[in-house]
């Protein structure tokens, strides 16, 4: 558990594993609303147990993370810190992991010069539209009216399988009312400046081998036509559903994906 300090009052939380001699190291990049814990737990441990190296963290405003109140929290600022971070760092042999909008912009980090031998994509690829806009803006507005807890308990039943609705029922629904969140909270203002998000990326300039992974029950931002158009501008790519699990892949189906995970480094090997 480490600090990385990007100005002299400013942090960014990470934990990073070395891997053995020869071996890789995943990267994991958080969705907005995540943190570490989505990825140290068993994933983490499971790979750093089969020898890869593993670097997780949050971005600033998430936890643990130092930033002051004139700093916009853009994507663009989270991309240039996961550069930062990845230089600083020096993880050896790099496979980003990306789940939601953090796949996008563990893409983006790497066309802007973040090295990276693979890319790995958890349920990210959208176009832009009026749909994904309106979208975005109504989780803001959820947001600003009962913080994260409104957002998730608003979206769940179209991001989640059947078996994780039913064991989210009875701490979602209690006698708490959601409130609004505090004065410059770092979850809200993300949320925010996710509202500049560029989703028109070129996935035509990716030049390392892709791992595209969905859930079929993430029926808020899967669209298939959309999905096979994206996937298709990628020279190198593989793409696998999950038929149990929804958008949270790395909570719902955590085995499953590190057997990917651990596939997909051997064939950035072979490729590379």
């Amino acid at each position: 558990m480490s600090e990385f300090n990007l100005t002299r009052t400013e942090t960014l939380y990470y934990e990073f594993v070395t891997p053995k001699r020869g071996m890789q190291t995943y990267i994991f990049v958080n969705a907005l609303t995540g943190s570490t814990e989505m990825w140290s737990g068993m994933i983490c441990k499971d790979l750093q147990k089969a020898g890869y190296g593993t670097l997780c963290f949050n971005f600033r405003g998430q936890r643990n993370t130092t930033f002051s109140n004139e700093t916009r929290l853009t994507p663009n600022l989270i991309v240039e810190d996961i550069c930062a971070l990845i230089e600083y760092v020096k993880p050896p042999s790099p496979i980003l992991v990306g789940l939601s909008i953090g796949g996008l912009f563990a893409a983006q980090a790497h066309l802007a010069g973040c090295q990276a031998i693979g890319l790995v994509l958890i349920n990210t690829l959208r176009k832009p539209s009026q749909r994904l806009d309106w979208i975005n803006r109504a989780m803001v507005d959820l947001a600003r009216i009962g913080g994260g807890e409104m957002v998730m308990k608003a979206n769940f039943p179209v991001i989640a399988s059947p078996s994780m609705i039913a064991s989210h029922w009875d701490t979602t629904f209690n006698d708490t009312p959601p409130s609004p969140p505090p004065a410059n909270d770092g979850l809200f203002r993300l949320m925010e400046g996710s509202l500049m998000t560029d989703w028109d990326f070129s996935y035509e300039q990716l030049q390392i081998p892709v791992l595209i992974l969905t859930g079929e029950y993430d029926r808020l931002f899967r669209i298939d036509n959309d999905i096979k158009e994206l996937k298709g501008r990628i020279a190198s790519v593989t793409e696998k559903r999950y038929s149990n699990a929804g958008h949270l892949i790395p909570l719902e189906e955590p085995t499953k994906l590190i057997e990917d995970l651990l596939g997909f480094a051997h064939r950035c090997v072979k490729e590379g």
